[in-house]
C-alpha cells in the first residue's frame, strides 16, 4: 500500500497546552494551529480553554477572547464581524467557512486550521495574493462603450434580480481552498470565486464588453478545468453556487460557437 507522509518540516506536532482561565464554570477547548515563520519550528495545536461565559457565541469571538485574554500573538485576520467582508475565512471542524457567522459547537475540541492548500503566512493567515490577482483578471467593473448617462446606468427590475445568488460573494476564499481542481492548477485554473464573479459581469445588462469577457475566460485551463465536484457550493457561507455560474459560461460559450 502507497504511504502519503508531509514533508518533516510540515508535519504539525503537539503544541502548549495552555491553562484553564481561573474561576471559569463553563470552558470549551479549542485546538488552534500555531506556525510563526521566525521561529524555525515545525506547525503545532495549541489547546486552550475558553471561557464561555466571558465569550461571545461565535469562534471568531472565541479567537478574539484567545488574543485577548491569554496569547496576544494569536494571528488571524477578521473585521466587519457580520459575514460581510470575508477577511475571517478559515477551516473549523475540517469544513471551510468564515469564523464570525460559525457557532461554537457544543462537541470539543473545536479545531480551527488556516484555508487548506495555501501558503502560511503565520498561524491562521494564508497569503491571497493569486486569489486576489486572479479576481482582478475577470475585471470585475462596469465597462462600457455607450456615452455615459447624466445621473446613473439604469437596470430595470428584473435585469436588477438576474444578479441575485451572483454579487453576495464576499471573497473569503472559501470556495478556491475546497476546490480540488484548484488545488492542482491554482496557477492555471481561475477557480469557483473568479468565476463567478466573471458570471456576475455577463449577465449584468448594463456592461458592454460581453464577447471581451468571454474571450479571457475562454480557456482549457482557466475555465474548463472545473469538474463540478461543488465543494464550492457546499462551503460557500453565502449559499451561494459558484460550479452553476461556471456552467452557465459554459452554456454562453457553446451558444456563441453555434
Amino acid at each position: 500500500m502507497v504511504e502519503f507522509r508531509l514533508p518533516k518540516n510540515s508535519r504539525v506536532g503537539e503544541g502548549r497546552v495552555w491553562e484553564r482561565p481561573a474561576g471559569a464554570s463553563r470552558t470549551t477547548v479549542f485546538k488552534i494551529y500555531r506556525w510563526n515563520p521566525e521561529g524555525g519550528v515545525n506547525p503545532a495545536m495549541d489547546i486552550f480553554h475558553v471561557d464561555r461565559d466571558d465569550c461571545g457565541p461565535m469562534v471568531l469571538d472565541a479567537l478574539i477572547w484567545i488574543k485577548n485574554n491569554i496569547d496576544s500573538t494569536l494571528t488571524f485576520r477578521r473585521s466587519c464581524r457580520e459575514g460581510i467582508c470575508g477577511s475571517c475565512g478559515m477551516n473549523i471542524d475540517g469544513t471551510n467557512t468564515i469564523a464570525c457567522t460559525k457557532p461554537i459547537e457544543a462537541r470539543e475540541p473545536v479545531r480551527i486550521y488556516p484555508l487548506p492548500h495555501m501558503a502560511v503566512i503565520k498561524d491562521l493567515v494564508v497569503d491571497l495574493s493569486n486569489f486576489f490577482a486572479q479576481h482582478a483578471y475577470v475585471e470585475p467593473w462596469l465597462q462600457t462603450s455607450s456615452a455615459s448617462p447624466d445621473k446613473e446606468w439604469r437596470q430595470a427590475p428584473a435585469d436588477r434580480a438576474a444578479l441575485d445568488g451572483l454579487y453576495e460573494c464576499i471573497l473569503c476564499a472559501c470556495c478556491m481552498t475546497a476546490c480540488p481542481s484548484y488545488w492542482w492548477n491554482g496557477d492555471r485554473f481561475l477557480g469557483p470565486a473568479a468565476l463567478l464573479h466573471a458570471r456576475r459581469w455577463l449577465v449584468d445588462s448594463r456592461d458592454e464588453a460581453t464577447g471581451h469577457r468571454l474571450d479571457i475566460v475562454d480557456d482549457p485551463f482557466k475555465l474548463q478545468r472545473c469538474r463540478t465536484i461543488l465543494n464550492c457550493a457546499n462551503v460557500c457561507p453565502k449559499g451561494l453556487n459558484p460550479g452553476e455560474a461556471i456552467n452557465e459560461i459554459r452554456a454562453m460559450l457553446l451558444a456563441r460557437r453555434r
